[in-house]
């Protein structure tokens, strides 16, 4: 089962219903913003080291702006649909599935949680899976929290599976408690759109929700 192969389905299907101009959880961007850096990750080896931020982040910026702008949005999501171009790192065996499922996922639910009404999906035990296992990199994530912080999943019984992570090893701690789908959405930063709940101190958790340190 391809996760990452079924979330990239559901997004372009999604984004042929919203056109280029819908609202999604990233900040600043509309559906042909987001549209854009998907095609800029898998076509645009060049550019796409600039995504997550540092000296080539004005570079990424730029090309995606021209990405948007020359290609019409509806051959933006053909592109996306069709997956990454095969002589792409991304389309090597595995490769889609180990560094998008996370991906897709998370951009799916920008759009969809971008919209009014919306509810959390009921994913499969697999795709859950799945995330959970990708929340073990949170640590990166998470590292300049000000305080510690616990995951714990609250959709299965405590049955000897491991059902937490610690994320941030430091005193105080908070322990943020949701579905794997959910601190999947808090820990990438969409955070007023993840239903989760905190358990610790009044002041560990006003430290962990405020913006500044994200």
């Amino acid at each position: 089962m391809s996760y990452s192969r079924e979330e990239r389905l559901a997004l372009c299907a999604l984004l042929d219903k919203t056109g280029p101009d819908a609202p999604t959880l990233c900040e600043g961007w509309t559906t042909g913003d987001l549209a854009a850096h998907l095609v800029l990750r898998e076509h645009r080896p060049d550019a796409a080291a600039g995504v997550m931020g540092g000296p080539l982040a004005g570079y990424t910026a730029r090309v995606q702006e021209r990405i948007k702008a020359r290609t019409p949005f509806p051959d933006l999501v053909r592109m996306i649909r069709s997956g990454p171009p095969t002589l792409s790192f991304m389309a090597l065996p595995g490769m889609d599935e180990r560094v998008n499922a996370v991906e897709y996922f998370v951009h799916h639910e920008d759009v969809r949680r971008a919209g009014p009404d919306w509810d959390p999906r009921e994913l499969s035990s697999g795709e859950s899976a799945v995330l959970w296992q990708r929340l073990r990199a949170a640590r990166l994530m998470l590292r300049r929290a000000p305080v510690g912080v616990e995951l714990a999943r609250d959709d299965m019984a405590a049955d000897g599976r491991a059902y937490r992570i610690t994320a941030r090893n430091a005193t105080p701690a908070v322990t943020v408690i949701g579905s794997p789908a959910e601190l999947t959405m808090w820990v990438m930063g969409r955070t007023t759109a993840a239903r989760v709940r905190f358990d610790g101190t009044e002041a560990a958790v006003s430290k962990l929700t405020a913006p500044a340190w994200r």
